[in-house]
């Protein structure tokens, strides 16, 4: 390592060291609630591939392992580490699977907000293949460095879906809902002995209220909630008959019921928070501080009712995964965000 870094000022890493470093970095990221499984992460090494087209190939390779039919298997794959004065490779998505937002003449989003700037970024590069839909897979960029980003499609034969319906509503399947059924987070730095990988998506499995809260129940994305709430004749007119909270259960229900149904893996809330209290009780034992971000940790609702609510945390000054900055045409540098 000492030579290397005389002459080259960086050093390669064993695949040993890179295996070991990927599960400690998961084990050691703040913002995650379900690190007890860190042991168990799947460590892709593609650090010699050096073509945009070969990442891609590695992408789709890694939602098919991933995915594994519905049985979702932890995994990261590493490519190439970021060299001293190098951007390093960059994947403009934040998730490999993510739907399109298409901003509407009167002010309305069609499709998921979040990702209006990358949806009018990827059509400025020649994206033809918008629907102009609500569930419109986006294209995943690629970009070398000191080269031009790339568009590449997913083939729709490894993108696994699940169709929501509920166990008691009828009407709710004619909603024509449905969500992804792998999370893979490509938009995070991993640094493992002061080498960074600038490209190294990461999956675990969905918890419930990722897709039900956020994702389809955040005001902010799909605002699915009065929809529902209308659905199943609540009143709306006041927040005092809390149909938010009546809506929101409910939808979660149907993202469970859903992937339950469907065979695809997913965790409730309240197991996923138990679930990290064995791993704060493991790492206690093995003589470790345990950091976390409460705002994070804590599930976006039921809250109170989880153990991890109750719990005091400690915010680590010093995190082995860090956000990466994305937003298409500005920073096309990526550099670690304020954590």
């Amino acid at each position: 390592m000492r030579s290397e870094l005389e002459r080259s000022g960086t050093y390669w890493q064993t695949q040993e060291e890179l295996t070991y470093g990927a599960m400690v970095a998961w084990r050691n990221n703040a913002r995650c609630i379900g690190r007890l499984n860190w042991q168990k992460l799947h460590v892709r090494d593609m650090r010699a591939l050096s073509t945009a087209q070969d990442i891609f190939t590695a992408l789709v390779e890694h939602i098919r392992l991933a995915t594994n039919r519905g049985k979702i298997q932890s995994m990261i794959t590493i490519f190439a580490p970021q060299s001293p004065g190098d951007a390093g490779i960059r994947i403009w998505n934040p998730q490999l699977i993510r739907y399109a937002g298409y901003r509407q003449a009167d002010g309305c989003v069609v499709g998921d907000p979040l990702h209006i700037e990358l949806t009018e970024a990827v059509q400025r590069l020649g994206w033809l293949g918008a629907q102009g839909g609500a569930f419109d897979l986006l294209p995943i960029v690629i970009q070398m460095p000191g080269h031009a980003p790339e568009i590449f499609e997913l083939p729709r034969d490894c993108i696994l879906e699940v169709t929501l319906s509920h166990p008691e509503f009828s009407w709710f399947a004619d909603l024509g809902l449905k969500w992804h059924a792998l999370p893979v987070i490509s938009n995070m730095r991993l640094e493992i002995g002061g080498i960074s990988y600038t490209a190294a998506p990461f999956n675990g499995w969905y918890m419930g209220t990722e897709i039900g809260a956020r994702n389809l129940g955040d005001v902010e994305r799909y605002n699915l909630l009065p929809c529902i709430a209308r659905a199943m004749g609540l009143e709306t007119h006041s927040d005092r008959t809390l149909w938010k909270d009546r809506a929101l259960v409910e939808l979660n229900r149907a993202v469970l019921h859903s992937f339950e149904l469907a065979g695809v893996t997913i965790i409730d809330h309240h197991t996923a928070a138990r679930q990290f209290m064995h791993h704060e009780k493991y790492e206690r034992q093995a003589g470790r501080n345990l950091y976390a971000d409460w705002g994070w940790i804590v599930p976006p609702m039921s809250g109170s009712t989880t153990p991890v609510f109750h719990t005091p945390t400690k915010t680590a000054s010093l995190h082995l995964i860090s956000f990466i900055r994305t937003i298409p045409g500005r920073n096309n540098v990526p550099g670690p965000a304020t954590l």
